[in-house]
């Protein structure tokens, strides 16, 4: 016969997170891994309501409260938890009665993880066609332009007048202006510089160059994490990267007059951290937070294509070109956004698969 012990040291092995609750749905038993979701010790919170360290709605109270007097099972998916310490959870859990009153075995499985995944799939392969077509755009735009512009010239020495001389001045000039335009939407055309680098020092390059264009009027913070090591990557290129998202914030803020306008550089290390399908062992973030008036809801999932602006001012074109020279460092960038706390985060892998990097 199996003992209780053996069960027990069973539980404990799974990577699914396992909680066992009494018929008043007071916790009796949790193994390490619901520990660690839940966020709280087992040998505390024994003999206490599990309704103490999540919350999610009332009918989920009562479904379990039912479960537990009527023995019965039941599945719930994509429940959003909100536990005692502020975390938000994405979970799919399932109740199972005990029989005999015993109460109710409860098996969690987070989801958070492989949401993101999945959003972060779509969003890397979205750009990489939005990329593909712009190209493409790009090159069909390229051409008539420079034979409007060659026209124009070859026009311009014919012309009688020297009055006439300045239509086709303009034609040249809108010719240059919407090849400009192209250039920018197409982004940098070098590649990656590889190096090993500070990357406080590149944020620290942005602080001074934004100090200077805010003229002072936007207060500047930081909260970095002096134990991060050096990290592989382009400083020029990241520099650019990382002012695009840090500019974008404060004409935001200047635009909204925002009372107090102020910008924080967060910097700190993700273990075992997945961008796409690939897992990294260690991934610098940095986080760009501004308490400006936020992003509009029915735009933020397309802040990071081309033309897409939240500004009256804005040309959309910063964003698309950050998330492109952050993927071109194996990385990605996130947003999140409500009304007075922005955050922007860039995830740089500390890795290096590149044998060129010095």
């Amino acid at each position: 016969m199996v003992s209780t012990a053996n069960y027990k040291q069973l539980l404990d092995s799974l990577s699914t997170s396992v909680v066992v609750v009494n018929s008043h749905l007071e916790i009796t038993y949790l193994n390490p891994t619901a520990e660690a979701l839940l966020a709280i010790s087992g040998t505390r919170i024994i003999g206490t309501s599990i309704l103490n360290y999540f919350v999610e709605s009332e009918a989920a109270v009562k479904s379990m409260q039912d479960a537990a007097a009527r023995n019965h099972h039941y599945t719930k998916r994509r429940a959003g938890w909100r536990l005692h310490n502020g975390q938000k959870l994405t979970v799919d859990y399932t109740v199972t009665a005990l029989g005999d009153e015993q109460g109710l075995a409860i098996e969690i499985q987070p989801l958070d993880r492989l949401l993101r995944i999945s959003r972060e799939e779509a969003l890397i392969s979205a750009q990489e066609t939005t990329r593909n077509l712009v190209r493409g755009m790009a090159h069909e735009i390229k051409n008539p332009l420079g034979g409007i512009r060659g026209a124009a010239q070859l026009l311009s020495r014919e012309l009688p007048s020297e009055e006439l001389s300045e239509y086709t001045t303009v034609i040249i000039e809108e010719a240059d202006r919407l090849r400009n335009l192209v250039d920018r939407m197409l982004g940098p055309r070098q590649l990656p510089n590889w190096s090993y680098l500070n990357i406080h020092e590149v944020l620290e390059r942005v602080s001074t160059l934004i100090t200077a264009e805010s003229d002072g009027k936007v207060t500047l913070t930081r909260d970095y994490d002096p134990s991060i090591p050096e990290l592989p990557g382009d400083r020029e290129l990241l520099i650019q990267a990382t002012l695009n998202i840090v500019r974008n914030a404060m004409q935001a803020l200047n635009e909204a007059n925002t009372e107090n306008p102020s910008i924080s550089l967060c910097t700190r290390i993700q273990r075992q951290f997945t961008i796409g399908r690939d897992n990294h062992p260690l991934v610098c973030r940095v986080d760009v937070r501004d308490n400006g008036p936020g992003i509009a809801p029915e735009i933020i999932e397309d802040i990071f294509y081309p033309m897409i602006s939240g500004r009256a001012e804005g040309t959309g074109l910063g964003l698309a070109i950050s998330q492109q020279l952050i993927n071109q460092h194996n990385g990605l960038i996130e947003c999140e956004s409500r009304p007075g706390n922005t955050v922007f985060s860039l995830y740089i892998p500390m890795e290096h698969s590149h044998a060129e990097a010095k």
